[in-house]
């Protein structure tokens, strides 16, 4: 599993955020969804394939959305993360639902009736499946958003085929008004990227990070910048209550210092290697001026032309 993927599978693993972003994409960000409600699903299903062999696939994240006394369960929401344009997504998705309905069919069971000595079904209730995409990347996501779209269905036959839609959150793409509706930290990882597509300077908002260790590390994969792990090492102690705009006055801190060294180790170099060839050069004109050495030799040993040397060295 990549890094991109554990970061992502870390960040929305937390109840509060997979309700936040379900409250804020599906329901304008009225509190339907509680984050006490929700409990771990198991991600991982099995289908056998074409070859008799039994494979497994695993959503990114799963939970059961359960009532108030956590004794009845009323929806079974996941959340698929993606860097780049998948084409196949709404296969991958039907799939991933598919199975967990029939999950809910296994839960059925067969008992015998003592009188008659009849096998009969107890059906076990069937619950809404839904899923949502997560889309980050650079390119707007206008396609697939459908089966449609990933299938060639004729006209003939289109009304026989059922379509299966997608919800994608685009999220670089989300305006200003739908970052609003979110709440906890996805809030900020989205207004980040709203305002980074936007072209404009990024203002970090005046919001405390509530899973700083997952949200940073998350940033940190999706902005290709270790500058935000980087923090998450040395800077542990003042985690408790840190927002976004210390975090980047930390890590902008962090980066001069850095770059300051850098130039200074290299500024060194320069100077040492500058003198080294200064050295040289002196050495070579001492030699010519004493006879010892010929102004061909010498020019050829310093790099240069016989004229450059000449000059160099005020020989005529």
């Amino acid at each position: 599993m990549g890094e991109k993927d554990i970061s992502q599978k870390n960040f929305a693993s937390h109840n509060d955020v997979v309700a936040d972003i379900f409250n804020g994409s599906l329901f304008d960000g009225e509190e339907y969804i509680k984050a006490d409600s929700l409990v771990d699903a198991q991600p991982f299903s099995q289908y056998k394939a074409d070859d008799g062999v039994l494979h497994e696939q695993e959503r990114d994240v799963a939970k059961y959305c359960v009532d108030a006394n956590c004794s009845l369960r009323l929806a079974l929401i996941g959340v698929e993360n993606q860097i780049a344009i998948d084409f196949d997504m709404p296969l991958r998705v039907i799939g991933y639902d598919g199975i967990s309905y029939r999950d809910e069919m296994n839960l059925d069971k067969i008992v015998v009736d003592e009188a008659t000595g009849k096998k009969r079904r107890i059906r076990h209730k069937r619950y809404p499946v839904i899923t949502l995409v997560l889309y980050f990347g650079e390119k707007p996501w206008k396609k697939p958003l459908c089966l449609y779209d990933v299938i060639d269905v004729p006209d003939k036959l289109k009304p026989f085929v059922n379509d299966f839609k997608l919800n994608i959150i685009d999220v670089p793409r989300l305006t200003p008004e739908q970052v609003k509706k979110y709440k906890g930290d996805f809030q900020i990882i989205a207004d980040y990227f709203v305002q980074r597509t936007s072209g404009k300077e990024y203002i970090p908002p005046d919001k405390p990070i509530q899973h700083v260790d997952s949200m940073l590390k998350l940033m940190s994969v999706l902005t290709r910048d270790e500058r935000y792990s980087d923090w998450l090492a040395n800077d542990s102690d003042t985690r408790e209550g840190i927002k976004m705009c210390d975090v980047l006055d930390r890590v902008e801190a962090r980066g001069e210092a850095r770059g300051e060294a850098r130039g200074e180790a290299r500024g060194k170099a320069m100077g040492e290697a500058h003198g080294k060839i200064l050295g040289a050069q002196s050495t070579l004109i001492n030699l010519v001026k004493k006879n010892l050495l010929s102004i061909r030799d010498a020019a050829n040993e310093a790099g240069m032309s016989e004229e450059a040397f000449r000059k160099l060295a005020g020989v005529v």
